[in-house]
């Protein structure tokens, strides 16, 4: 039997979605025009993408909303509490930018309400681009709020590499830039914040990882919040095997060990089958040890080529002169965003930053 299709993404806002803005539309004020709205939003929706579609549908809601644009920003914050998906909300937070660029304060006053109901993270790009500094300090405010959802959209919406957010030229120059407000929510008690602050800290490693280790360790270490942060933050540079930021960490890159068996099992597998690595390591050293072990998958690409995928096995604290065995379980599949070809694959044991192992299994064709 035939799985189904997963459905597209964009799809999300599909003409269900539309009928659901333009019912919110009406119910929140009789001046919502639904035809105008639903005739310019459907006009060529099914040939966008996802972002496309955010973008063409905000531009569809001008001619549905009063001509007066703060009364146009009252009816959205009206419309918001009726949607049903974060996608909606973003396409009618797009509005905001697209027209409210010249009422910089009331527009963003207006993102700061409306991304309680879904994320104004990329509506709020284009007042980055146009004056950095001042949205900033707007942003330095946000991360003071109450509501969680408006101090995520301080970190989030302000990251250097926001996935499918537009690229801000002030970024590329300093990745950096907003460093206060990530200093102030380094400790927030919401995981939805945090999460948001260790990714912003994570694009920035990318470009600056000097920078990035150096901060993180003037950060006090005694919180939670806080260390956990800094793990995810430090994700991209441990997968790299940087010693500065296993240091920070607790992990000597140096590590006293010995690598007693490593296997990937079996050695031939299908698309669809799983594969399950074997680990067993052997402290040799006279104290504990904090240890990280990740394991690199170097996937084949057509021509000869090959693309490696860094992923986490476990980290833990090894006793001294102890045994530990680690095991897990990967099923190699297709994803939108990978393709497998046949071939040999390549397996390497990364410890603490260093290639302490290599194993191997052959993907059969199709």
């Amino acid at each position: 039997m035939t799985e189904p299709k997963s459905p597209l993404l964009k799809d999300l806002l599909g003409p269900d979605a539309v009928a659901t803005i333009a019912d919110a539309g009406v119910a929140a004020s009789a001046r919502f025009d639904r035809a105008a709205f639903a005739t310019a939003a459907l006009a060529g929706l099914d040939t966008l993408s996802i972002m496309e579609r955010v973008r063409h549908i905000a531009d569809a809601l001008h001619p549905a909303l009063p001509a007066d644009y703060p009364t146009a920003l009252d009816l959205l914050r009206a419309m918001a509490p009726h949607l049903t998906h974060a996608f909606q909300v973003m396409a009618i937070t797009e509005y905001v930018p697209r027209h409210g660029l010249s009422d910089v304060d009331r527009s963003l006053a207006a993102l700061a309400d409306l991304t309680r109901f879904g994320s104004a993270e990329f509506a709020v790009r284009p007042f980055l681009a146009q004056d950095v500094e001042g949205t900033l300090r707007a942003m330095q405010r946000w991360s003071r709020h109450e509501n969680e959802h408006v101090r995520r959209l301080a970190s989030e919406g302000s990251r250097p590499r926001l996935p499918w957010g537009s690229r801000i030229a002030a970024f590329r120059q300093d990745p950096t830039l907003a460093a206060p407000i990530l200093d102030t929510l380094r400790a927030d008690p919401s995981a939805y914040v945090r999460k948001s602050v260790a990714n912003h800290l994570n694009d920035i490693g990318k470009d600056r990882p000097d920078w990035l280790v150096a901060h993180l360790s003037r950060w006090p270490g005694e919180d939670a919040a806080t260390s956990w942060i800094v793990r995810h933050a430090l994700r991209t540079l441990v997968k790299q095997g940087d010693p500065a930021a296993l240091a920070l960490l607790g992990a000597d890159h140096d590590a006293q060990l010995a690598v007693e068996h490593f296997a990937v099992a079996p050695a031939a597998v299908a698309l669809g089958e799983a594969i399950t690595l074997d680990v067993r390591l052997r402290s040799t050293a006279p104290v504990d040890q904090h240890v990280v072990v990740d394991y690199r998958l170097h996937y084949v690409r057509p021509r000869g080529k090959s693309a490696a995928k860094v992923f986490k096995l476990k980290t833990f604290d090894l006793p001294a002169s102890a045994t530990v065995a680690l095991t897990t379980r990967q099923t190699i599949r297709d994803f939108s965003t990978r393709r497998h070809h046949p071939g040999r694959h390549v397996v390497e044991l990364f410890v603490n930053g260093h290639i302490r192992a290599i194993a191997a299994f052959d993907l059969a064709g199709g």
